[in-house]
């Protein structure tokens, strides 16, 4: 299962949390026609917001739309930078960092983000998918396929139009790659050796 995570949106650039409503940069837009080869003919699924919709159909897919792959609420602070929930819900902030199961801000948890998304690939999606999401959705992938908590996988890098591929295994998943950019995407056919770069 391929992971392509959306193209580049104003929020994104901006270190602001997310809103479903955004739409994706034109120029990072222009620059899925690189995966186009690797996910033809594919099976594809896409959260349903509009960044990663538009990611979808500029890679040339009919994507659909699952909610379970939606980033994380973000409830009063969505479109806001970190730096001013940092300053005005300094404690607020500081909770939502030290526990995945908090929702300070009103809306949906790390731990709730991973439930779903654990859940649908629980569900039987086809293994040759094709997913357009955002980084969240992804990095709770990788927490189930590796067992992780919410906030260990959010130390995985995720590029804006990287993949990530997942590979089911016995009783779970294997992790071919992360955050492999698009100028080094190649077929699935040689093994691939899992990058697991983090940052803090």
């Amino acid at each position: 299962m391929l992971f392509v995570r959306q193209a580049t949106t104003p929020g994104m650039r901006a270190a602001r949390f997310p809103v479903p409503g955004e739409r994706a940069d034109p120029a990072s837009l222009a620059g899925a026609a690189a995966l186009a080869d690797v996910v033809a003919g594919r099976p594809a699924f896409a959260a349903p917001s509009a960044a990663a919709r538009q990611t979808a159909a500029a890679l040339g897919l009919d994507a659909s739309a699952v909610p379970c792959l939606a980033e994380a609420d973000a409830g009063r602070w969505a479109g806001l930078t970190y730096e001013q929930v940092a300053r005005d819900e300094p404690d607020g902030l500081a909770r939502w960092l030290a526990d995945p199961h908090a929702a300070p801000h009103g809306g949906e948890s790390l731990a709730g983000l991973a439930d779903r998304v654990a859940s649908w690939l629980g569900s039987g999606p086809p293994e040759e998918a094709v997913v357009v999401c955002d980084a969240g959705a992804i990095r709770a992938a990788l927490a189930c396929a590796l067992g992780l908590d919410p906030w260990a996988a959010a130390r995985f890098d995720v590029a804006p139009l990287s993949t990530t591929e997942l590979s089911p295994a016995r009783g779970g998943w294997r992790v071919a790659h992360v955050n492999r950019t698009v100028n080094r995407t190649v077929s699935r056919t040689p093994p691939h050796r899992p990058n697991r770069k983090v940052t803090a």
